[in-house]
């Protein structure tokens, strides 16, 4: 991946697209509210639907050069520490950036009657996400890096812990508590990098593309396994990988709908995005000798989380814990270290945000009219709520992983390049896909199937047009991404060959005797 041309390449799309929630998030804070604050909801629209439209001008370099950064900014910032407002959008970032505005004009549409208190500080906070979790995907200057990822805690602290239900309270300082230990360990692994930049190659960058190609590899082994693991713990933490995973169940029963769509759909993949865009490129030799248990935790994590999904009679809870046996599937992917398993990994970021996503919504549209999330108080929801339960089959179906729906192409993609790497890890894999079907076909033979016996179901209403067009724009690309998934593969292929090709590079090395120090520091100064 070549970073040194970031200056050249057109910045202003992606300079606007990267601030503009932040700017309609501070013109909703400072315009007076209107009756029920409908001004509030329809700048929040506004911006979104800008945002994304925005986002479509890069559709075509992503699908014609996706291994290539089409859009950057490189603009000093804090020179006297070497700090850059560097940005690049390339397949894997713009792919994901793509992802987040999609859902975040979703969740300001599902929101619309959902919330209806303090909607001035909902949509304030809202947008403040989406601009911190822009920033995440396309900062490639470390610091700025960190502080969009610090950026993503603040508003959803505020989401969960004022607008969220009952238990909030204790799942948003879960939740803070959790991320901030990760985020300061990986704070000192940047520090840490600034100062051996210093030391070879005279002066101190938080630059990754530097970091990459000029630092890192004359590291000490010892102190690159310590900088891995600050990264390698934020990011399994935010993922969440098991046993790291307790907070996102408790957040996600709490949150607001709109939070827990955004929250399953973008903010976990930010953890995956920081191991393909960070954590691996710098340290692909601690990643290789790391793979082992990682594998074994991604496979603990998808036969638990389906397991305790399974025994789950709360939907929202349910649909939490599938979240922690697919990332399980994803991190399994990456670390399986094939092309198959890495770009199916890659796909699957985008299809569970599709698929867990449209469920959150699903799950709070019944709430909204029921206020109730137990499967046991529903039954027989497809005699009057046809719409609703079949846009809920198509998204529980695609969770599962059906053929000719965007779950299948990625789950097949890692379960075959796993089998490349150790066919046990993919075997015990496979029993994730079958309890996600018991789990998932349990919930809708609960909640739709069988007589409608309750009178408080009898008299419930059907999506209506704003609803049914929030889940049908994810049903249209849950089918395109399972019927012709060409595009998402060919812009994240390239991503997953370079992540491939170091670590079969650290594989050769870490077979081969260990050189000395005076070796390693001959070598650094005859490249220099």
């Amino acid at each position: 991946m070549d970073f040194s041309n970031l200056d050249s390449l057109p910045f202003r799309p992606l300079l606007l697209m990267t601030t503009l929630p932040l700017f309609f998030a501070v013109l909703i804070a400072v315009f007076p509210s209107g009756k029920k604050d409908l001004i509030s909801r329809k700048l929040a629209l506004l911006s979104t639907v800008l945002t994304a439209l925005i986002s479509c001008r890069f559709i075509g370099g992503i699908i014609n050069s996706p291994g290539k950064f089409t859009a950057g900014v490189d603009i000093p910032w804090i020179e006297s520490f070497n700090i850059h407002l560097l940005l690049g959008l390339d397949g894997l970032s713009g792919t994901l950036v793509l992802l987040t505005n999609v859902l975040m004009v979703l969740s300001v549409m599902a929101s619309w009657t959902a919330i209806d208190k303090r909607q001035k500080e909902f949509y304030f906070f809202l947008l403040l996400l989406q601009t911190g979790i822009i920033g995440t995907f396309l900062a490639l200057d470390l610091i700025l890096f960190y502080i969009f990822w610090e950026l993503m805690l603040v508003p959803l602290y505020f989401l969960i812990g004022i607008f969220g239900s009952g238990n909030r309270l204790y799942a948003t300082m879960k939740f803070f508590l959790y991320t901030m230990a990760g985020s300061v360990l990986m704070l000192i692994a940047i520090i840490a990098l600034y100062f051996q930049a210093e030391a070879h190659i005279g002066y101190g960058t938080f630059n990754i593309g530097v970091l990459i190609n000029e630092v890192a590899p004359y590291i000490r082994p010892e102190m690159k396994m310590y900088l891995f693991l600050g990264f390698l713990l934020a990011f399994c933490i935010k993922i969440p990988l098991f046993p790291l995973h307790t907070w996102l169940p408790d957040a996600h029963t709490e949150a607001p709908t709109a939070g827990s769509v955004i929250l399953a759909g973008v903010l976990l993949k930010t953890g995956v995005y920081g191991l393909l865009r960070f954590a691996i490129p710098l340290f692909p030799d601690q990643a290789v000798l790391a793979a082992p248990v990682l594998a074994v935790l991604s496979i603990i994590a998808i036969i638990y989380g389906a397991l305790t999904a399974l025994a789950q009679s709360d939907m929202k809870r349910l649909v939490a814990y599938s979240s922690v046996s697919h990332m399980g599937f994803i991190v399994l992917g990456i670390f399986a270290f094939q092309v198959e398993s890495v770009t199916g990994a890659s796909l699957q970021m985008i299809a569970h945000g599709i698929s867990t996503g449209g469920l959150f919504l699903c799950v709070g549209y019944i709430y909204e009219r029921r206020h109730t999330r137990e499967m046991s108080q529903f039954g027989g929801l497809a005699h009057n709520m046809k719409i609703y339960a079949t846009l809920t089959m198509i998204m529980v179906l695609s969770s599962v992983g059906l053929p000719g729906l965007n779950g299948f192409v990625g789950e097949f993609m890692i379960l075959i390049g796993t089998y490349k790497t150790n066919w046990l890890w993919a075997a015990c894999a496979t029993s994730g896909v079958i309890l996600a079907a018991c789990y998932m076909l349990r919930m809708m033979q609960k909640t739709f199937f069988g007589e409608l016996k309750r009178e408080e179901n009898k008299v419930l209403n059907d999506l209506n047009l704003r609803e049914a067009l929030t889940l049908i724009v994810l049903c249209v690309l849950a089918f395109w991404m399972g019927i012709y998934p060409k595009p998402f593969i060919n812009s994240l292929e390239p991503s997953s060959i370079n992540i491939v090709n170091k670590t079969s590079m650290s594989s050769q090395y870490l077979a081969m005797p260990a050189l000395d120090d005076d070796v390693i520091t001959a070598s650094h100064n005859h490249n220099r």
